[in-house]
């Protein structure tokens, strides 16, 4: 099967989406598909084409990560989406900037387009009249429509009521994403550490991470260990300071994910304090690496967290995530915890499984078009 993915970030761009979308690409390569993908060059010095892990991938110009740059790459993308869709079994649009050009290339082709729906941004934009009419009207128009979580799943089912969306948690690499063991460190006991994974937007509430920590360390002596970059780090800092815990704070910033096994192994929980989140690509990988994992209940989450592989808390609530952590630090069983998550994530979330769950709605989809163009 040819299949041509659309997707405006692509790695080396680092985030939920970018991981969802190469490593689905990666493992329908190595199910024997052919794979394209059409992406921007958001990032300076990357090439126009490459193969990555077999994926053939075409990148296209980008002015800006803002409304008028998605519209812009959606125009630009066009001459590649019409060419490559022309070898195509099947198109597929991840998020609603990448589905204009396909639509375009599938009233000139003919091959059916399967679109999914992912994050917070979405969310937003639904609750806009003007550009909610204008989202449904792309899921009426889609062949097929996935999304990262339930919560976008309703969301688009409300904005196109006729329409189908299949709920699909994104999948995680669980060969590179393992439990690795940790380096003992000379000097005997040291802290219990917390792990935030988090890009560093207002969203993914780091603030009231570091808020809770002064909370948890009355009990508990911890450190926190935050991987990720973005705007707010410099006021995220000065918090920490503020709060006097900057002692107990590393900022590390974006690591590369060979690196993220060991740094995540050598934690005993993840906190993912988001504000707003679809299905959390990253909390997916610290259970997958054995870490129990506390979260915000919000989005997404709910979906992939209980109290089997850790804790739930109220979003924006610091009082509240300082409570859940420390009833996990004092629960003699966390580290089964642990077990328990990369077990789910092996039976339900692996890149294979959603690879095959793909390819067989690939198939449908295709089939359902022949039998209406007869």
């Amino acid at each position: 099967m040819n299949i041509l993915m659309h997707c405006v970030y692509y790695p080396p761009e680092i985030g939920g989406l970018e991981s969802h979308v190469h490593h689905l690409c990666r493992a329908l390569v190595e199910h024997g598909h052919k794979v394209d993908v059409i992406t921007s060059r958001s990032m300076a010095g990357t090439p126009r084409f490459e193969v990555m892990d077999g994926v053939e991938v075409h990148r296209t110009w980008f002015p800006g990560k803002n409304t008028l740059g998605w519209l812009a790459h959606a125009a630009g993308s066009l001459p590649s989406s019409m060419t490559l869709a022309r070898d195509a079994d099947i198109l597929h649009a991840q998020a609603f900037q990448s589905i204009p050009p396909l639509l375009a290339a599938r009233a000139r082709v003919g091959v059916p387009l399967v679109s999914t729906w992912h994050t917070s941004h979405f969310l937003r934009l639904a609750e806009n009249p003007v550009t909610g009419s204008l989202l449904g009207r792309l899921v009426q128009a889609s062949d097929a429509n996935l999304a990262a979580s339930a919560e976008i799943a309703s969301t688009a089912e409300r904005l196109a009521p006729r329409s189908r969306v299949r709920a699909v948690t994104n999948g995680v690499d669980t060969a590179l994403f393992k439990p690795m063991k940790a380096v003992s460190l000379e000097g005997g006991a040291r802290r219990r550490r917390l792990v935030v994974p988090r890009r560093l937007f207002k969203k993914n509430g780091v603030e009231f991470a570091i808020r809770a920590l002064p909370l948890i360390a009355e009990r508990h002596d911890v450190e926190m260990l935050i991987i990720g970059d973005g705007p707010e780090r410099k006021s995220l800092e000065s918090l920490a300071s503020d709060l006097d815990v900057q002692k107990r704070i590393q900022f590390i910033g974006t690591q590369a994910h060979s690196e993220m096994s060991m740094l995540l192994s050598r934690s005993e929980l993840a906190v993912f304090p988001s504000l707003m989140e679809a299905t959390s690509v990253a909390a997916l990988e610290c259970m997958s690496c054995e870490v129990p994992v506390a979260a915000s209940r919000v989005g997404g989450l709910p979906e992939i967290v209980d109290d089997d592989v850790g804790g739930l808390f109220e979003p924006g609530d610091a009082e509240d995530l300082a409570f859940v952590v420390g009833r996990l630090l004092d629960d003699p069983a966390l580290s089964s915890k642990g077990r328990v998550a990369r077990s789910r994530v092996l039976s339900s979330w692996s890149n294979d499984r959603l690879a095959q769950y793909h390819l067989e709605l690939y198939e449908k989809v295709i089939r359902r078009r022949c039998e209406l163009v007869k």
